[in-house]
């Protein structure tokens, strides 16, 4: 009869017994720790459970989405990323087959990143991020998440520039001339903006950086559109649907958009960098995900997102509220995002501006 010996081992198994002829005779054939196979044999097991792990990862992207995905909006509804979103998700339905439902509760830039952050990282819940989310990264010093680390980048959608506007009685009527009134004027012309830390309220920081212009902001819990008409306020870098219409009325006075290129919803209008060169503030809109969403589900939503932004009527739709179609692969658009949460951070500390 052989005789057995017991081994102990720190596995789940607790011992084993093996035959006295057939004790291990060197590290490599010692049983594993973890589950008391030979480490060669639990390679073959890893390998194996990687293909299956790829296999199945393959198999969810092809079939999604099998259910309705949400794509959350920090901003509140009928505002630019609320529309942006709507046009996106109706075409999105329509082409998947499955629903996708705009969630635009309203809870603000800041706890809809973490609601997606915080998410199952299986494609069914993504986020509308906006510039906010990049100016935000240096804003608040006590977010409960890092926006790039903490997100997965699947597809930039638009750029929307921001129009600068002065009432209609301002004596200045292109930037130039702006810039000399308000050097001989220093102190003395005020800037409105939707709030501290604002997007409307950096691209004003930009151009008073750049130019060395002193401005006094002022900033709106509401809009501010009822001060300016009347001039009580002199100037505002303005979202063009807000003040398209009083522009093209002629109540207001466009004197340039802060995009690199001019706008279509106003093409008579003139960029700020034609004499400010390197000056550039467009609000930004792109779809990101949970970090770790399997990178076949990411690259199918990109493609599905590609395809709509070349679509006529999505870039008739975008043209309508001064946006432009703009797409990125999810590697560029990670880069992207990293490179204008850098550029407004530098803004932000230089104009020292803290909100909490």
């Amino acid at each position: 009869m052989t005789r057995l010996t017991r081994w102990r081992s720190n596995s789940i198994l607790g011992s084993m017994t093996l035959p006295r002829g057939s004790w291990p005779k060197s590290p490599n054939e010692l049983p594993s720790a973890r589950n008391g196979l030979p480490r060669r044999k639990l390679l073959h097991l890893a390998a194996s459970v990687a293909v299956l792990s790829a296999s199945s990862r393959i198999s969810l992207a092809l079939d999604y989405p099998t259910r309705p995905v949400r794509l959350i909006v920090g901003i509140f509804p009928g505002g630019l990323s609320d529309i942006l979103a709507r046009l996106l998700t109706s075409w999105l339905s329509e082409r998947f087959g499955q629903k996708f439902i705009v969630d635009d509760t309203g809870a603000g830039t800041n706890l809809a990143a973490e609601a997606v952050v915080r998410a199952p990282p299986d494609g069914y819940t993504l986020l509308m991020a906006t510039s906010t989310d990049a100016i935000n990264a240096t804003l608040y010093s006590n977010l409960k998440f890092n926006f790039i680390a903490d997100t997965a980048p699947v597809a930039s959608i638009a750029r929307t520039p921001l129009v600068m506007v002065v009432d209609a009685s301002f004596p200045a009527r292109t930037v130039p001339d702006f810039v000399f009134f308000a050097k001989a004027n220093p102190g003395k012309i005020t800037v409105a903006t939707a709030g501290v830390g604002s997007f409307t309220h950096l691209a004003a920081e930009l151009f008073m950086t750049m130019t060395g212009v002193q401005l006094i902001t002022v900033h709106y819990r509401s809009s501010y559109v009822p001060d300016i008409l009347p001039g009580q306020v002199q100037l505002v870098f303005s979202p063009i649907p807000t003040t398209i219409q009083q522009i093209r009325a002629g109540k207001l006075r466009a004197l340039a958009v802060t995009s690199t290129t001019r706008s279509q919803a106003l093409p008579d209008v003139p960029t700020i960098a034609e004499f400010l060169p390197g000056y550039e503030a467009s609000v930004w809109n792109g779809v990101v995900a949970p970090k770790n969403t399997p990178g076949e589900i990411i690259d199918k939503l990109y493609k599905k997102i590609d395809t709509a932004l070349a679509d006529p009527e999505i870039m008739a739709r975008f043209t309508e509220v001064g946006s432009v179609p703009k797409s990125m692969t999810p590697a560029d658009f990670g880069k992207f995002i990293a490179e204008d949460t850098e550029k407004w951070r530098k803004v932000i500390e230089a104009a020292r501006i803290r909100v909490d």
